[in-house]
């Protein structure tokens, strides 16, 4: 049976929502996700706007971000919190959990790193990510010690995640800069890509036609639903009742407000918090 981390009854933990957070709208694929996989956990989400994106940032500015974050997800008794953001992910995932000892915290690299060990043929990886992930090397860490003889290629691509916050994302011009990056040597003769930014699949489409669908494309957010699910059902925690999504940001912008629309409902109500150090 689950531990009552709120010490609250066995109901209202299973019902508590699950909380995410991201700069902005990319972690909205997977609340998308989860909403897909789990249609009766409800969501508190929380774009940090006012600082993305967060691949530019310092690593002690992102975590202290992500701890702020946190804070404000467990006063919302949140029985989980993902960190729907590669760069805050390799850089704050254990600040986090200290921040908040008695929930779960996912990260969004893990579960990719998962599922990339349970195939033991691939041989050549590409990374995209922004500055802060790609520098990390996070992932090249992570699936060689999995897998020392899977040979990975990154490459930062900074200017992805500023283009799809301003809509970019199914044009000419979006079109020019995926297939600029893709062109370059670093990644040439892949396997297979990870899509090291959760913003990244809503350009899936033009990633999949440079490729004309002859590599996998792997994102986080279906990955990361399986896990939220399974870790669920084993502690017994799923919701029994409607799901009920709140959304919050740092700052208001309307590109936040029409994809959150666009995921979930057209009465999607935007809430503007200011966090408290």
């Amino acid at each position: 049976m689950a531990t009552n981390c709120f010490f609250l009854s066995l109901d209202m933990i299973n019902n508590a929502p699950i909380g995410i957070f991201d700069s902005g709208i990319g972690g909205l694929t997977v609340a998308n996700a989860i909403k897909n996989v789990l249609p009766n956990e409800s969501i508190v989400y929380f774009g940090d706007t006012k600082h993305l994106p967060y691949g530019e940032k310092s690593t002690e500015a992102i975590i202290e971000y992500s701890i702020q974050i946190s804070k404000f997800l467990k006063q919302k008794k949140c029985k989980m919190i993902i960190i729907a953001c590669n760069t805050a992910s390799s850089v704050a995932f254990e600040s986090v959990k200290r921040t908040c000892p008695s929930i779960k915290v996912i990260n969004v690299i893990d579960p990719v790193i998962d599922y990339i060990s349970q195939n033991k043929s691939t041989v050549k990886i590409g990374v995209i990510g922004t500055k802060g992930t790609i520098k990390s090397n996070i992932y090249q860490k992570k699936i060689n010690a999995s897998n020392k003889h899977i040979s990975v290629k990154s490459l930062a691509t900074p200017l992805l995640a500023p283009m799809i916050e301003e809509g970019f994302v199914n044009d000419s011009i979006s079109k020019l800069v995926v297939h600029n990056y893709l062109n370059n040597e670093k990644l040439a003769g892949i396997e297979k890509i990870i899509l090291a930014c959760t913003h990244y699949p809503l350009i899936e489409k033009i990633i999949e036609s440079f490729y004309k669908n002859k590599i996998e494309i792997i994102d986080s957010a279906s990955q990361v639903a399986e896990k939220i699910k399974s870790y669920l059902t084993e502690k017994e925690i799923l919701s029994k009742t409607e799901a009920q999504h709140h959304f919050y940001v740092s700052d208001y912008t309307e590109s936040f407000e029409q994809s959150a629309k666009v995921f979930f409902n057209k009465n999607l109500a935007l809430e503007k918090v200011k966090l408290k150090p």
